[in-house]
């Protein structure tokens, strides 16, 4: 959780991660260029500099890839939800090399025009009605544009300035980036480069990006639970099922979901949206005895919904009762902070 704005809350993990993806990068531009040297048919021959274009080019689009594979993959396994607390390094880190892509095509392809090479990078080819010869160009540029938004505004001040709603829709353009990357390389590379493996690279891309994007969005939506109401209580199933320090979540019609927590014989419920950047936090666990969202671990105290010191974010919390082993839920929120009594579950260890 970011306190004052600061830059980066360097953690061991945070150095850890950056440490590797870093050398990640280093390790693949060099493995592309020895690769690339050793792969060249005799009587071909290409600079360093056209080397380096393809190389960053690849990256760029493997990163942002991966990137849209988290959070599905997040869904799959909670081993992989660390990564969803760094994944604005990953985009800032997929930008600056999309950025050096850009550069280099720019510089190498438009830099000793008579013309800006800017100014002639967008009006050197005008043949938006052909499939064939499109200009390309544009539309990577528009992608890089939608990373440069994303990346500018990834540092939490903008998250409370805009707020959470609208930082958001801004981050979700990271789709439109990754469809306009795709008709990029398929309307660029793919169609001058004769080597397969640009063509299965982006077709397999695509494909997983967009299986497992669908499967996120129609298959493994959280557990939420259609609820039956009992005297007005929604019923949330049996105490025991909760497992310990997760939750269930209830998705009453029409209204915000509720995440039930179990922390040990205790049973809470509170807001499943996170205040940062509206996380699932029904997904995320209780974590020294604190409700901590898969996304970028922002806690919440469970038995009244407010973040711990010095933080001031808080949430929604819910009545619960147990009956027969049963627990419900009043559909009512509380005002945000509000401190509940926790139901115990009889027979269970503290």
């Amino acid at each position: 959780m970011a306190h004052g704005y600061k830059a980066v809350t360097w953690t061991p993990f945070k150095k850890r991660f950056d440490t590797w993806m870093l050398a990640g990068v280093a390790i693949y531009l060099t493995g592309f260029a020895a690769v690339s040297a050793l792969a060249m048919p005799d009587g071909e021959s290409f600079t360093p500099v056209q080397m380096m274009i393809r190389a960053t080019g690849t990256l760029a689009f493997l990163m942002l890839t991966f990137i849209l594979c988290i959070g599905p993959l997040a869904r799959l396994t909670p081993r992989l939800k660390p990564l969803l607390y760094n994944r604005r390094h990953l985009r800032v880190t997929t930008f600056l090399i999309a950025l050096a892509h850009a550069g280099l095509v720019t510089l190498w392809y438009h830099g000793f025009s008579d013309i800006n090479p800017f100014v002639s990078l967008l009006a050197s080819n005008p043949r938006y009605d052909s499939i064939y010869g499109f200009p390309f160009e544009s539309l990577g540029l528009i992608a890089l544009l939608i990373l440069f938004l994303m990346a500018a505004t990834s540092h939490d001040f903008w998250n409370t300035n805009l707020g959470p709603g609208l930082w958001k829709t801004i981050h979700l353009f990271v789709h439109a980036a990754y469809v306009l990357l795709v008709a990029h390389v398929a309307l660029g590379a793919i169609q001058f480069e004769k080597h397969p493996a640009y063509a299965a690279l982006l077709v397999s891309g695509a494909t997983i990006v967009t299986a497992l994007q669908l499967y996120s969005a129609f298959f493994a939506s959280g557990p939420d639970r259609k609820v039956r109401r009992v005297d007005g209580w929604l019923e949330a199933g049996q105490a025991a099922d909760i497992p310990d320090s997760r939750a269930v979540i209830l998705e009453p019609e029409g209204a915000e979901r509720i995440a039930v927590f179990r922390n040990g014989n205790k049973v809470h419920a509170v807001s499943n949206v996170c205040r940062h950047q509206g996380g699932p936090l029904g997904e995320g666990q209780i974590i020294d005895g604190c409700i901590t969202c898969p996304w970028h671990g922002f806690q919440y105290r469970p038995e009244d919904g407010r973040s711990p010191e010095p933080f001031t974010e808080r949430i929604s919390t819910y009545e619960t009762k147990i009956r027969d082993g049963i627990v419900y839920v009043n559909p009512l929120p509380l005002a945000p902070g509000t401190p509940v009594t926790p139901s115990l579950i009889e027979g269970a260890a503290s």
